[in-house]
């Protein structure tokens, strides 16, 4: 059965699309079968898995992407789970996804990821955040609810990130995505070896 890993986070901007675009990059190129799913309406990876492919050379591969939406994602999750066709779902929640449609996800999910900087407005959203999935953690005890420091300064450390955060009803994950164009500027294609360290521990809080 397939293992779902959800980005949420109540806002827009705090790197949702591009660490699940990393992860499942990174995830396909370790020889996982990889489904991402996007539920912004606007589909904007679908658009971009269509540049890409219309640039790539034949016989170029990425993982499996698919289009949904707030109000079918859950039912549709369920579905693809049972499949066994995927070994991870990677979904991308939309920013403006509904209470109830942040709690049908959770529902089905395996693990939360929910990125922040340290930003104060940043922090603030991800303790909302958090607040907001204890209703479904309740309903599904086995959810795991990660916090991924994303946009982080060079200089600063992973204790002080941890200082930051440490007060989360949350896993803290052990790794840090750097503010570097090189995260930013993704592919549904390529992946960036420098985020395989952050996916590994992604894996490793999933199993």
């Amino acid at each position: 059965m397939s293992s779902i890993v959800s980005f949420i986070s109540r806002k827009g901007g705090t790197g949702k699309t591009t660490n699940a675009i990393n992860l499942a990059t990174t995830l396909h190129h370790m020889g996982k079968r990889i489904l991402l799913v996007e539920t912004d309406t606007n589909y904007t990876l679908n658009t971009l898995r269509k540049m890409e492919m219309f640039k790539a050379k034949d016989g170029v591969k990425g993982f499996e992407l698919l289009g949904s939406g707030d109000a079918q994602v859950a039912d549709e999750l369920s579905q693809l789970k049972a499949s066994k066709k995927n070994d991870i779902i990677i979904v991308d929640s939309a920013g403006k996804t509904t209470d109830e449609g942040i709690k049908k996800l959770c529902l089905v999910s395996d693990i939360v990821v929910v990125p922040t900087s340290l930003t104060q407005n940043d922090l603030l959203v991800t303790y909302q955040t958090v607040a907001d999935l204890a209703p479904a953690r309740e309903l599904n005890p086995r959810l795991k609810i990660a916090i991924l420091p994303n946009r982080i300064h060079s200089g600063t450390n992973l204790y002080t990130v941890r200082e930051h955060l440490k007060n989360l009803d949350a896993i803290i994950l052990p790794v840090i995505v750097p503010q570097k164009n090189l995260f930013v500027n993704f592919s549904t294609l390529e992946a960036e070896k420098a985020y395989q360290p952050i996916a590994q521990a992604i894996l490793n809080t999933l199993a």
